[in-house]
């Protein structure tokens, strides 16, 4: 039971997210001609409306309960009870077709359907890491796609000097031991991470020189 509740919503926000994931894409390329929104006194163009989470501080109150209360129904009038008890299966069709009035009768080939949920599965969690990194990178330099140059408070640029700060990822540190900026600890860091990496370069030698040779 914990497993099918569990599947449903992996497989329900990696819906969502890899519809997240376009709509921060295709705005960057395309937008709708016209206003978004008529009833102000300063009507809104979709060609004004800011990308990423800065929409969020343009969009109209009214219209961001318009799109939650949309979402409330969709869960709790279309999306809410599933076919055979197989997660994410809401009888929707290929697509999800039906749900917009375009019949169709699914994949019929069991292997085939197999094939496509797997995809759609392992789609679904590349788009929730990708949505969230998205998220993240706009917050921190007001772009979902992550110019390092905009990120100015950043206490990584403190070490942005040092030795082994290499293109493409620059100062890579994922974890953020250096946060705060801590010269001291920085350097006790590093050099503690080349001792380390001299001897396991010495080990991996050592694994594999005796496949080929020995004393």
């Amino acid at each position: 039971i914990y497993f099918i509740r569990r599947r449903e919503v992996e497989l329900k926000h990696g819906r969502v997210s890899m519809f997240a994931t376009i709509g921060y894409i295709v705005p960057e390329y395309w937008r709708f001609p016209g206003s978004l929104c008529e009833r102000y006194a300063a009507p809104i163009k979709f060609a004004d409306m800011p990308n990423g989470l800065q929409a969020i501080s343009k969009l109209p109150a009214l219209g961001l309960f318009q799109i939650v209360l949309f979402a409330g129904l969709i869960e709790t009038n279309v999306y809410n009870e599933q076919v055979n008890d197989e997660p994410g299966n809401y009888g929707a069709g290929f697509l999800g077709l039906r749900s917009v009035g375009i019949m169709n009768t699914g994949i019929q080939d069991p292997e085939v359907r197999k094939k496509k949920l797997n995809a759609e599965l392992a789609n679904g969690r590349l788009a929730m890491m990708a949505i969230i990194g998205m998220f993240f990178q706009d917050g921190l330099t007001g772009s979902a796609w992550g110019d390092w140059s905009n990120y100015t408070d950043s206490p990584l640029r403190a070490f942005e000097g040092e030795l082994g700060v290499q293109a493409p990822v620059g100062f890579w540190d994922p974890v953020g031991y250096t946060r705060d900026g801590n010269v001291e600890t920085f350097k006790r860091r590093r050099e503690t991470e080349i001792k380390h990496g001299r001897v396991a370069m010495y080990a991996t030698i050592g694994y594999i020189v005796p496949e080929y040779f020995k004393w």
